[in-house]
């Protein structure tokens, strides 16, 4: 008597499976570099916006305390050697921009002190920065 053996089928990897790792994958990178953006400044309260957007293309943070003491990138930095702390760390680079984070109890005059020595600096891109409300 002849046995007949079924020939089993060719072993196939499935690709709809497959994509959808791949795409939650892809997505939870996404969302972990997101929720890692680059926030190099103190923690200050800032002034709410409806319209507000993080810019993260920036390289530099500057952050003005409400006491008038200003860090750049958690560094302190006196108001007289702002700008030259400035042009050092931008390397003499135009698309070198700046977030600008200050707390909104800090005096107009103060912030405009920043302001003028940001701009001493060379620096033109300036960014303030916000909380969305």
């Amino acid at each position: 008597m002849k046995v007949s053996l079924e020939k089993g089928r060719k072993a196939r990897i499935e690709m709809l499976p497959l994509i959808d790792i791949v795409f939650l994958l892809l997505v939870f990178f996404i969302y972990a570099m997101l929720s890692m953006a680059v926030h190099r400044a103190l923690p200050v309260t800032l002034p709410t916006s409806t319209t507000a957007k993080i810019d993260k293309h920036s390289v530099l943070s500057v952050t003005v305390k409400s006491d008038g003491s200003i860090y750049l990138d958690k560094e302190p930095v006196p108001v007289q050697r702002l700008a030259a702390v400035l042009r050092a760390k931008a390397k003499g680079s135009e698309e070198t921009s700046v977030l600008l984070f200050a707390d909104r109890s800090l005096p107009y005059q103060d912030l405009f002190e920043v302001l003028d020595q940001i701009r001493m600096a060379g620096l033109e891109r300036i960014s303030l920065q916000a909380e969305v409300d």
